[in-house]
């Protein structure tokens, strides 16, 4: 690993001195400035991870020096030093780009945390350059754990093989991310990429979805429909949460990907079709073979090769990535400048659970950085529904024995509420979402969608 390198810019030589000795023994490089003249002659020879500036200095402020190593070195990070009641100068110096700012005297360990943490955003950022510059290969999917790197050895490997990909994972982790990298490395990549949420379309539609129909078919079918198979021709079909296809479905597309062929709904004519399967499923689909709810043969043509996303809660290493990554994205669309978060907000995301994994972990950026009404993400920002210690008065929720309609009372009670009575209706119903869907007078789509809406997983 290389060593960091740090640039002291003092006019006190004592000062310096202090520094420099306290920086060598946590084991940086370092080098020293008695101006912002000299400093910026030493920052165009060469880049300094973290500069430590003082305010107030002969020939030419901290200020000014600050705002001529923008224009020479936009990557490293400067820490600023004032006089004990200069701090809104100290802000404006944040506000045109310092890291952060300490007042004379500073408590030594906590300038070590400081420079810590600006060399720990230093090494983001160039992670983050590094995933920009590869963001064509693995198609905005971000993190550098262990885990995730085994991610990316599968992908680049499954990329060059035409086989049928299985990828496993929770809700929110990434897998449509994932199916798009498999395509976009492989040499179908100048073919269409189709994709289809099975859950998201009717049991009655679904089969004409994936393979057209004919006129006439059933009705309401007035003319010939093209199927997501033959809009897929030559290039990859990636089917979302396959694992709750019925299964009279699951035996066309079985066949489908053996003998590469198949007839639109209503119609005689065999259609052959080159394309590769992507699947994906958050289910266990070795259960699911076991219950019978799955077909086996279709289970092992699917399971070629297998990719699983890991869920947030275990790769919190990623966590720090993430933060950066989705604060530029939602400043840059904000117009905002958010630059840290708070302790207890710092603590939130590294204690809390993720259910919902990337997905909700964005969302949650998102919504701090827009409305958060300064540069730093205080513990105000945490929803109220899983803030820790929180308890949310709702009413206690009792379902009838009989079927209830809740379509006919969406209007008349709370998120929450509702909330309840959709995970009871899938308590009663054994986890049997068109049971429960039945049970609640929802079609499956609208449940599906509340489902996603309420962040609720078998």
């Amino acid at each position: 690993m290389n060593q960091s390198k740090i640039l002291i810019v003092d006019d006190e030589e004592d000062l310096r001195f202090t520094l420099s000795e306290l920086m060598n023994k946590e084991g940086y490089y370092v080098e020293t400035a008695e101006d912002g003249l000299k400093a910026l002659e030493k920052i165009k020879n060469k880049s300094f991870d973290v500069v430590i500036l003082d305010m107030k200095m002969p020939r030419m402020d901290g200020i000014q020096t600050l705002l001529e190593i923008r224009k020479i070195d936009k990557e490293s990070t400067v820490i600023m030093m004032t006089a004990f009641g200069s701090r809104e100068i100290a802000y404006q110096s944040m506000d045109i780009g310092a890291y952060d700012y300490f007042t004379k005297p500073f408590d030594i360990n906590e300038m070590r945390v400081v420079v810590r943490r600006a060399l720990e955003k230093n090494l983001l950022q160039r992670e983050l350059q590094a995933l920009k510059q590869q963001e064509r290969e693995y198609e905005n999917i971000i993190g550098t754990s262990e885990r995730m790197k085994e991610v990316y050895r599968l992908i680049s490997q499954v990329s060059k093989l035409d086989v049928t990909v299985l990828i496993i994972g929770e809700s929110g982790t990434g897998k449509e991310l994932v199916s798009h990298a498999i395509h976009i490395n492989s040499y179908r990549q100048k073919k269409p990429f189709i994709k289809m949420n099975c859950v998201a379309i009717p049991e009655g539609l679904l089969e004409s979805e994936l393979f057209g129909h004919e006129r006439g078919a059933f009705t309401g079918a007035s003319e010939r429909r093209l199927g997501k198979f033959e809009m897929a021709q030559g290039g990859t079909i990636f089917l979302d949460e396959i694992g709750d296809m019925t299964l009279p479905t699951q035996a066309k597309l079985l066949r489908v990907i053996q003998e590469r062929e198949f007839e639109r709904v209503g119609g005689n004519n065999v259609i052959k079709v080159d394309v590769r399967v992507v699947a994906a499923t958050n289910k266990d689909l070795v259960k699911a073979v076991e219950e019978k709810s799955f077909r086996e043969d279709l289970y092992f043509r699917l399971n070629v090769i297998s990719i699983f996303l890991p869920p947030l809660r275990e790769r919190r290493d990623d966590l720090p990535l993430l933060f950066e990554y989705f604060r530029e994205k939602y400043n840059n669309k904000f117009g905002k400048n958010i630059q840290k978060i708070s302790t207890p907000v710092l603590k939130f995301i590294q204690e809390y659970s993720w259910p919902g994994n990337v997905r909700e972990f964005e969302n949650f950026i998102q919504r701090a950085i827009a409305l958060s009404p300064s540069d730093i993400i205080e513990e105000d920002a945490i929803p109220i529904e899983i803030k820790p210690g929180t308890t949310i008065p709702s009413p206690s929720i009792t379902l009838p024995s009989e079927d209830i309609n809740l379509s006919d009372h969406i209007n008349h009670i709370t998120a929450e509420a509702e909330k309840r009575i959709i995970i009871k209706a899938l308590q009663s119903a054994g986890g049997n979402r068109s049971q429960a869907a039945k049970a609640l007078g929802l079609s499956r789509k609208c449940l599906y969608d509340k489902l996603a809406k309420y962040n609720i997983s078998d």
